[in-house]
């Protein structure tokens, strides 16, 4: 494949850095506290951002997304564009993409995500039952994206059913969701095939918090950097340490495997190719490796890494929030162990 960006995905990208960079700032994280920074989420829509996803593909929100990962800016923004605006375009109707899209792609509508509720959601004449422990930007969701136990997809409006706040180890506005005979529509519409829809949406949606937690590690080991490289001990920076060099080069390696895996997944998603075991990859990477980068971010920092307050202690918290929602690195590679088998015998 080839890891440059197209023209449109470079001016995507830029302008995101650009908008996460002046308005995601230490200071004002800190005054947001745990909620969403609704500012900065209705000029990332005023700019055509999320709309923007509809045209650069997967791979193109993924570098958008490793944008808001190096600030850790507290948005719905993967969720809404994986869960909504690319869900809906790939696997709705025409019908439901006419109804649907243009409140994604301005965000009056915001989505997320219960895909890992399939096995706690029963569907029955449209209706849903069930609890979802916790799901993402709950909070300032109008619709979620749900997962049955047949693993049909249906779109429910967030005001329908019953909600409470949740707090997860990173700001992510979360709350748990209780669906009892609740409303729902299908993605696709009534004919819609199961299987193929949700195993398209849980690869999306894995590449794209790989490429999320892919800018949480680079904004980590900048932070590192730029911290051993100013701090003195002895007489000389503290990246002259033998130790302290190998740690971050070991950290850089992470990060870059974690972004090469996830280019290579989310190309292969956008050009029709297989993906299943790639995503997984992608998704393994991102949570094995995401967790040594954080770590090691807060030791290369010392004393200053214990501190709760530093910036660098919010990418240590995004980076473990996001390997729990991928689900730890054994689950992942069991999945990609018995996915690889499957292929073998076939």
């Amino acid at each position: 494949m080839d890891f440059t960006p197209t023209e449109e995905q470079t001016a995507a990208r830029d302008l995101a850095a650009q908008i996460f960079t002046d308005l995601s700032t230490p200071d004002r994280l800190a005054s947001t506290g745990t909620g969403t920074d609704v500012e900065l989420w209705k000029t990332l829509c005023a700019v055509g951002l999320t709309a923007a996803v509809e045209e650069t593909g997967l791979l193109g929100l993924v570098l958008l997304l490793e944008e808001q990962g190096r600030t850790t800016a507290q948005t719905p923004f993967a969720v809404s564009c994986v869960h909504g605006l690319l869900a809906v375009a790939a696997h709705g109707t025409d019908e439901q993409r006419e109804r649907w899209l243009p409140g994604l792609r301005d965000g009056t509508a915001v989505a997320t995500g219960a895909l890992d509720a399939r096995g706690a959601v029963r569907s029955a004449h449209g209706r849903l039952t069930g609890t979802v422990a916790w799901v993402p930007w709950l909070r300032d969701a109008t619709h979620v994206l749900v997962a049955d136990a047949g693993r049909a997809l249906w779109w429910v409006r967030v005001a329908d059913a019953e909600t409470t706040p949740v707090e997860t180890t990173a700001p992510w506005s979360a709350g748990r969701l209780i669906l009892d005979d609740t409303p729902a529509e299908r993605l696709g519409g009534d004919t819609a095939r199961a299987g193929p829809a949700y195993e398209g949406v849980l690869a999306a949606s894995r590449i794209a918090f790989a490429g999320l937690q892919a800018g949480v590690c680079a904004g980590s080991l900048d932070r590192a950097v730029a911290h051993t490289t100013t701090r003195e001990q002895f007489g000389r920076p503290l990246s002259t340490n033998q130790g302290v060099l190998i740690r971050a080069a070991d950290a850089y390696m992470d990060t870059e495997a974690i972004r090469v895996t996830t280019y290579e997944a989310a190309w292969r998603y956008d050009e029709g190719l297989p993906y299943a075991t790639h995503a997984l990859t992608a998704a393994w990477w991102a949570s094995e490796a995401g967790k040594r980068v954080v770590h090691a971010g807060q030791h290369l920092h010392g004393g200053l890494g214990a501190d709760l307050d530093h910036p660098v202690h919010r990418h240590f918290l995004w980076g473990r929030q996001i390997d729990a929602y991928l689900g730890c690195g054994s689950e992942v590679l069991a999945e990609l162990g018995a996915l690889l088998a499957t292929e073998e015998a076939r």
